[in-house]
């Protein structure tokens, strides 16, 4: 199995840390945005990210592919049979993928893709409104839907905590975190899922990435 893009995309991010959970050994060759290999094209013409091949098999979008490996490699299940739980989960797999990513957009974009990667200013005015109005609404309904177990469906862990943990560290990247004391579940529940082995590593990586 290949998977095509870099972790610092909240989408290609939550594929890896799912396909950790499960187990299951991915290559990730190097990739560019600004210069995308033709197997990349191949698979996703619209340079969305990720994408994604299994022998014959290609296909782009994080859920996409998260379907196709949930469906190939049910055990351990990261998406609940239950009805209800996996409504729950999807739910939350579109609030972290529209609601949150959509402040990654306005905030890591502005803040660290335009300047770093881009070799221009970003719009701060832009990071600055939507870190003082958007994200603590944000932050509010986190800290009033996580359950005492840490986990959003099930009491266990799931693609909605995988889900809704990725987008949130690339906010941390950008300066705009959690904070403890007047969110004190939100903050433990992130901490806890981004903690895990599945996530700890690639986020050491990414912060080593911005050290040099």
């Amino acid at each position: 199995m290949i998977l095509y893009g870099m972790s610092l995309s909240p989408f290609v991010r939550k594929v890896m840390v799912y396909l950790a959970e499960k187990g299951l050994p991915v290559e990730m060759p190097p990739h560019s945005p600004m210069a995308p290999s033709p197997e990349f094209l191949a698979i996703s013409p619209f340079r969305k990210m990720p994408a994604f091949s299994d022998g014959d098999f290609g296909v782009c979008d994080s859920t996409a592919i998260i379907t196709y490996l949930e469906a190939k490699y049910p055990t351990p299940a990261l998406i609940p049979a239950d009805p209800a739980s996996r409504a729950k989960t999807i739910w939350f797999e579109e609030f972290a993928d529209t609601i949150v990513a959509g402040l990654v957009g306005k905030i890591f974009f502005n803040r660290v893709v335009m300047p770093k990667f881009m070799g221009k200013p970003g719009d701060d005015a832009v990071a600055d409104a939507a870190a003082k109005d958007e994200f603590p609404p944000m932050v509010d309904y986190l800290e009033s839907v996580v359950p005492a177990s840490g986990f959003l469906v099930e009491d266990r862990l799931t693609l909605a905590d995988i889900a809704v943990a990725s987008p949130f560290v690339n906010l941390s990247h950008a300066g705009v975190n959690v904070d403890g004391a007047t969110h004190p579940k939100a903050y433990a529940y992130l901490d806890g899922i981004l903690g895990r082995p599945s996530y700890a590593p690639i986020i050491e990586q990414e912060m080593a990435f911005f050290a040099n």
